[in-house]
Parts: C-alpha cells; sequence; structure tokens
C-alpha cells in the first residue's frame, strides 16, 4: 500500500504528550484552556491508554477519548493519535502470561512497568492488530487526527526475548536469511567449538551459556529481534493506511541516546511516513549541547535529510536519571530551536500536564505542578510563540556540509565479548568526532555504509568513517570511487576489519579498507588502562605532538602512503600513527589510536584543510545552522555560552545573539 504524503496537513508542532486519563474530567477543559494559551499546536494523545481503552476484553470505552478529542478539535489543536500497544492491560497479561518476554538467563519479566513484550508472541500480535483496526475504524477520518503514533520507543527497555516461541520464530528468520544450514554453518563460523547445525530445530537464541556464545549467533539474534519489533510496527501501520488513508504514521525513534544501542534505524526509517525522535539531555559530565546537535543530525539524515519532528523531549529535568538538575533559565527554547535548526519541524515534549503519582511524577511537564505561575511556564508560552513566528520554516531543508558514516549494525557486532580490547566503543568514537566537527561549525550528515556508492566529493568534500568494525565488502570500490574522484577520507582504527557475518575480511588488516588506506596492519597492541602513548607530527615540533591512549598498532604504509605522524614511545615506537594516502585526485587518511579533544581536533584540521574546507569564523559554542527552501533561507544562530555573540551576516552586517539565546536571520529570497 502506498504511503501518504508527510507533512501534508501537519503544522509546526508544538504541544507534548497528553494524558487526560490521569485527571478528572473538569480538569480537560482547564487543560485545553490553558493549551490555547501556551500556543499547543497539537498532542500525542492514547499513548499508554490500553486499559482505558478496553477495560475488558472486547469492550470498549471511547466515551473518554470522544470527549477529549473533540476538546481538543474545538480549541484548533491537533492529535497525533497513538495505539497503546506498548502496554497491554494486566487482563491481556492474566490470560497470555506467555506475552511477557523472557530474559537471556531464562527469567520471565512481570506486568508492572512498560514495554514487557514477547514480539513473537501471536497472542500479542492478534491483541495489538484488534485494538489498533478498533482506533483506526473509530478515528480514521477525524478531522483533529493529523498522525497516527503507533506503539512507543521500540526497544525500550526490552527488545529481545528469549522464549521458546521466539526460538521457533527465530529458526525461521534464519532460513530467510541465509537460506541452507550448510549456508548458516559457514556464516557462523560454527566449524570452531563444534557447533555445527544438523537441524534447524537445533538453533536456539543464544541464552546464556557457560563461556562466550558463538558472537555470529548474537549478531544474527539481535537483528532478528528488531525485525520482529519492526515487524509488528508495519502490521499495525497498514492498517492505519487502510483505514485511515492520508494520514501518515510513525514511531518515536531514539537515535542517540549516549547509552544503550536502540534499533537499526537505518532498517526503520524506510518504514516509518514520517520520522519523529526523542531526545533528553544526558548529564554525565558531557557537553550535553554537542550530544543534542548530533542526534538531531542524526535523525535527519535518517529521514534521508528531509524534515522530521523531534516528538518529545523535557521542558527541564527528566527523572530517570542518577542525578537530575533543572535546566537553566533559556535552555529549553535553546534546546528547541536547536533540533528545529537541524530539521525538525516543531518542539514536542513529554508531557503536557506534570503527573501526580506512577514512575515519572517528578520529569518536569509543561505545565508544572506549581500551576502557570512560574518561570517554566512563562518560558513555555513564549517558546509557543516563537514556533508559531516560524511558520514559513515548513518543508525547509538542513545543509550539511560533511559526512561521518555511522551503522548500529557494526556497532552490535563491534559490542560483543573478546575483542582486542574491553574499551573499544564505537559510539564513543563517533562522539568525539562529532564533537571535533561541531566545534569547527560544520553540520554534519550521516550515511550508512551501504549507501556511498553515488557519494560526490563536491557535495560532501570530507568523509570520516570513526569506527566501522563490520564493513560491507562493497565499501572498498565506494571509497575508492569516492576518493580518487577528489575526496577526503578520514579512517579511525578499528574498521574495516570483519562483513557482515562477523568473519574477518581475507588478508591483513584493515580488511575492506586496506587498499584505500594504501597500507596494511602487522598487529593489533592495546594499550591498558591508564597507559598512555606520545605521537609525534613527522618534522612537527612541541605543539605538534599529541598524547594518545587506548590502542596502538604496527602499521605498514605502502607504495604512495605517507606517513604524517608516529608513535613516539611504547612498544610501537617509530611506527605510523597517522598516515596520508593519495588515491587520484583525492587523499585517504587514517589514524591508527585514540586521540581526544584539542588533539583529535589538530587531526580533523588536518583533513579539513586537504579538503579545502575553512570552517565558519565563530565563537566557541555559538552555532550556525542552515535550513533553505522556497519559503527561504533561515539562519539560525544558537549560544550556549554566557556572553553575547557577535556574528557576521552574508550581507556584510553584524548581529548580536544574546548570551544562552537563538537568534534566527531569514534571507531575502
Amino acid at each position: 500500500m502506498p504511503s501518504p504524503a508527510p507533512h501534508a496537513r501537519l503544522p509546526l508542532a508544538f504541544g507534548g504528550d497528553y494524558n487526560p486519563e490521569q485527571w478528572p474530567p473538569e480538569v480537560w477543559e482547564e487543560d485545553v484552556r490553558l493549551m490555547r494559551e501556551a500556543g499547543v499546536t497539537t498532542v500525542s494523545l492514547g499513548v499508554f491508554s490500553w486499559a482505558r481503552m478496553e477495560p475488558r476484553p472486547g469492550e470498549y470505552d471511547w466515551e473518554w477519548l470522544d470527549t477529549v478529542i473533540g476538546l481538543l478539535h474545538e480549541a484548533g489543536i491537533s492529535v497525533n493519535l497513538g495505539t497503546p500497544t506498548v502496554v497491554p492491560p494486566a487482563w491481556f497479561y492474566r490470560a497470555h502470561p506467555s506475552a511477557l518476554p523472557v530474559t537471556r538467563e531464562g527469567v520471565r519479566l512481570a506486568f508492572g512497568s512498560r514495554g514487557a513484550i514477547c514480539h513473537s508472541n501471536p497472542d500479542y500480535r492478534a491483541a495489538a492488530a484488534t485494538i489498533t483496526e478498533a482506533l483506526g475504524e473509530r478515528y480514521g477520518s477525524h478531522p483533529a487526527v493529523v498522525l497516527w503514533h503507533v506503539h512507543n520507543e521500540y526497544g525500550a527497555p526490552v527488545l529481545a526475548c528469549y522464549c521458546d516461541t521466539c526460538a521457533t520464530a527465530f529458526q525461521g528468520w534464519l532460513r530467510g536469511r541465509h537460506g541452507t544450514l550448510d549456508a548458516l554453518n559457514e556464516a557462523w563460523g560454527t566449524a570452531f567449538w563444534g557447533q555445527q547445525y544438523g537441524e534447524w530445530e537445533e538453533i536456539t537464541p543464544p541464552r546464556a551459556t557457560p563461556s562466550v556464545c558463538n558472537p555470529t549467533q548474537q549478531l544474527d539474534y539481535r537483528r532478528f529481534a528488531d525485525a520482529q519489533a519492526r515487524a509488528n510496527f508495519v502490521a499495525e501501520r497498514d492498517i492505519l493506511h487502510r483505514l485511515s488513508p492520508g494520514v501518515p504514521v510513525t514511531t518515536n525513534f531514539m537515535v542517540a541516546p549516549s547509552q544503550g544501542q536502540t534499533v537499526d534505524y537505518w532498517a526503520w526509517a524506510k518504514e516509518v511516513d514520517l520520522v519523529t525522535n526523542d531526545h533528553y539531555l544526558m548529564t554525565d559530565g558531557r557537553r550535553t549541547h554537542v550530544n543534542l546537535a548530533l542526534a538531531a543530525d542524526l535523525t535527519r539524515s535518517v529521514a534521508g535529510g528531509a524534515p522530521w519532528l523531534l516528538l518529545e523531549h523535557a521542558t527541564s529535568g527528566v527523572n530517570w536519571q542518577p542525578y537530575n538538575p533543572a535546566k537553566r533559565p533559556g535552555e529549553m527554547a535553546r534546546n528547541s530551536l536547536g533540533h528545529m535548526a537541524r530539521g525538525s519541524e516543531g518542539a514536542m515534549f513529554f508531557q503536557w500536564r506534570q503527573s501526580r503519582s506512577g514512575a515519572e511524577k517528578f520529569h518536569t511537564a509543561m505545565l508544572a505542578h506549581s500551576g502557570t505561575d512560574n518561570r517554566g511556564w512563562r518560558e513555555v508560552t513564549d517558546l509557543g510563540r516563537r514556533v508559531a513566528d516560524l511558520a514559513d520554516l515548513r518543508g525547509t531543508r538542513t545543509r550539511g556540509d560533511v559526512a561521518v558514516v555511522w551503522s548500529w549494525d557494526s556497532w552490535w557486532a563491534q559490542s560483543l565479548e573478546w575483542r582486542p580490547s574491553q574499551d573499544l566503543d564505537a559510539r564513543e568514537r563517533l562522539d568525539s568526532f562529532y564533537e571535533a566537527l561541531y566545534d569547527r561549525h560544520l553540520t554534519v550528515d550521516f550515511l550508512p555504509p551501504t549507501g556511498l556508492a553515488e557519494l560526490d566529493p563536491s557535495r560532501y568534500p570530507l568523509l570520516v568513517v570513526p569506527q566501522l568494525y563490520a564493513a560491507p565488502l562493497s565499501i572498498a570500490a565506494d571509497l575508492d570511487r569516492y576518493v580518487s574522484r577528489g575526496g577526503t577520507l578520514l579512517v579511525s582504527f578499528f574498521s574495516g576489519i570483519v562483513d557482515e557475518n562477523d568473519t574477518l575480511h581475507p588478508g591483513a588488516y584493515p580488511g575492506a579498507l586496506r587498499d584505500v588506506l594504501g597500507l596494511t596492519v602487522e598487529e593489533f597492541d592495546p594499550l591498558l588502562p591508564g597507559e598512555t602513548v606520545g605521537v609525534r607530527r613527522v618534522g612537527g615540533g612541541e605543539s605538534e605532538s599529541y598524547a594518545a591512549d587506548l590502542w596502538s598498532e604496527v602499521v605498514i604504509p605502502g607504495a604512495g602512503c605517507e606517513t604524517v605522524a608516529v608513535f613516539a614511545d611504547g612498544r610501537t615506537a617509530g611506527g605510523a600513527a597517522l598516515t596520508r594516502h593519495a588515491v587520484g585526485s583525492g587523499a585517504a587518511w587514517y589514524l591508527a589510536t585514540r586521540l581526544t579533544g584539542a588533539d583529535l581536533a589538530a587531526v580533523v584540521d588536518l583533513t579539513l584543510a586537504d579538503a579545502g574546507i575553512t570552517p565558519v569564523d565563530l565563537p566557541s559554542d555559538v552555532e550556525l545552522v542552515v535550513r533553505e527552501g522556497e519559503s527561504g533561507t533561515f539562519r539560525f544562530y544558537v549560544n550556549h555560552t554566557e556572553s553575547e555573540a557577535k556574528v557576521a551576516l552574508p550581507d556584510g552586517s553584524w548581529a548580536t545573539v544574546p548570551a544562552g539565546g537563538v537568534e534566527v536571520f531569514r534571507d531575502p529570497r
């Protein structure tokens, strides 16, 4: 069934999750009145309401939902209507306890939280389809419903189940992926440790084992679990496409939490009509606004560069981290407009009214426990006006400057046990390289490793591969073509090592990337915790020496591969640490160790100069992000500092961006 055109009925969205079932009916009219005061245009409704919609099997209660949707519609507020399939009712689990997921250790989880779902369970799948069908039949043509929101944050907190039902489904999925048992045994390398399978029924999920479980079995199971959840989304989506034609269907992604590996959003983005994302600041000591920018850039990239929607973030502190500080004055607007600069068609929150009970009662909301006489409410209403003033932004696209390769699949593979160092972390490398580019005021577009065949160096003069342990063989020709046509490639260590089955590419490291980098790696030599080595530019002075940790290796440059920096000490002293290989009219750089902060930025600067990129001259922590389209060009200046910033505009004039503020300038068409 063809997908409806995304955004066809969507205004710039400003609002949040609305959970009226937590409140008596007399509060609902007050909520709608205050929503209008705040400039709310859209609310997400019904996400956790299955027990209220269907209090007993087959018995529906729509009166409350009819009333709420009617009040919102009369007030001109659109509805993002959720299918409540993330939390089936207690009666469902009493009747179908096998729908509860089983851990790898064989423990069946209990009802009493959210997301306790075995995605292979036929009873769950049937019940989810039934409630979705009922919702679609009742509200599919309601004029208030402009978006459908299936489930909630797939994979949080449980993605994989290890029960017997999943075992049977896994066997079927493996038949589809590998075709024959001979092919599976080859892909999994089961000759090692005598793990060969002679019948499909012998294969189980990667449950708890005495030692390390087969890594490719684990990787395939991660893919299987992801595919099972995605199939459930597609089933609900197709029901809604049929019953609510023309209304886009989405589910909320979580593309860039600082921990947790979520799902493969390159695959999921192909199934939604509109990419949406949830983002919360992680108070782990890092610069939270850099993670925000990364999340927004990655979400836009998953959407193929198209506008997307921030479906959840927080007005201030959350309540599920160890420490949950409040946002400073102006930070909520800065976060919201920062997402919009990088492609979001609005700013939505969790949630509208702060809960009085339950697990998230201390999570902040648009309407706080203390009501409207507070800073938070004043900032919410101010933000509502700012979002409304940006109405012409709809449909414009954010312009990226450089590209970065990222793969959830490779991250899963690299994170399995028994790698050369347990501290190898592809996500840490992604964050570090992104921060270096961010500090050069460059906007990043992300690409999957399978999406590089037609990469144009004139569009992306620099391509960064922070860490791509599992690389498809096709990437070799793709990168060679990109570099030979004038592109500049920067690759970090432990990339190109294995294929999609976690099997080493033939020959010396770095496998699939060996030829384009013009070198071989003779041996990995990981560093111990606390151990560091120096890296020194060839012919450079003290200012061109760097401190590295975690990793070193023995690099053998080939013909035409220049050694730019060497290991100054340690077991690999004198060997190449940074190389440049000229290929055609471009160059491929390789960094054989871990640099961070200013040291990594210095290497990035070398590659930017090689690519002919001159970063914008702006103060540190002041962003410039550009959106452009038929309605014009919008320049977002986002100031994360405590001082006002002077910025130069394209017409040669100067403007002031207040401390902690955001200014948006529109170029004449």
